[in-house]
């Protein structure tokens, strides 16, 4: 199982995301955490991404796509991998193409704004133990108090009603168009063009993850 994992920030992608490597026994694949071990490992590649990144600039799409085949040589790709964050533009998407690494699903999880804006901005986090609430979907007993410590719960700045809608509009922006770049694909009937599914990321987790794996039987 070769997939990539599509859908705005706050749209469930991680949580699907550990199911799905669960299931297929396959690794989740993240820019940022292949850059870090790179960076970590002082590799070629890692070096070069490290003197980018002190620079204050971002790391090219040459520079990604030749992480992107290192760590797909890895024993644990064996089965599969899974994209999750990548890729972002279309440039990546066609670097990807080009360098003929294999996707057999694109899997979208779509979720209206409005609900993703609700769900991010009611969160509330205890910093101490990583506890987390929701002030309407799974709210503590005591308003902004954590039920353990009685320690204050405190809103992240990724959560911020106006940080979440400014990631939206990048992803409106930048983003969205991967979703018409592998449909395209996917209806071209080419030889190795993947399969695109589209479920809703809306209702129970469990839910969410049934129709997920759903999709990816078809």
């Amino acid at each position: 199982m070769r997939l990539i994992l599509l859908g705005a920030p706050g749209a469930g992608k991680g949580t699907q995301a550990n199911y799905i490597k669960e299931k297929f026994n396959i690794p989740q694949i993240s820019t940022g955490d292949m850059l870090r071990a790179a960076i970590k490992a002082g590799t070629e590649l890692g070096l070069a991404a490290k003197k980018v990144m002190d620079a204050g600039q971002l790391v090219s799409d040459d520079i990604i796509i030749g992480l992107v085949k290192e760590r797909l040589k890895e024993t644990d790709c064996a089965n599969g991998y899974l994209f999750d964050g990548f890729p972002r533009t279309i440039a990546q998407a066609d670097a990807m193409k080009d360098s003929g690494v294999t996707i057999d699903y694109v899997l979208e999880i779509d979720v209206p704004d409005d609900l993703i804006v609700e769900r991010m901005s009611g969160r509330r986090t205890h910093p101490a133990s990583g506890r987390v609430y929701h002030t309407k979907f799974n709210p503590p007993k005591a308003a902004d108090i954590d039920d353990v410590t009685g320690e204050p719960l405190v809103q992240r700045d990724d959560d911020k009603e106006e940080t979440v809608l400014k990631r939206l509009s990048v992803y409106h922006n930048q983003t969205e168009v991967l979703l018409g770049y592998y449909n395209k694909w996917a209806q071209s009937g080419l030889p190795g063009a993947p399969k695109y599914r589209k479920i809703s990321g809306v209702g129970p987790v469990e839910q969410v993850r049934d129709n997920a794996f759903a999709a990816l039987s078809e």
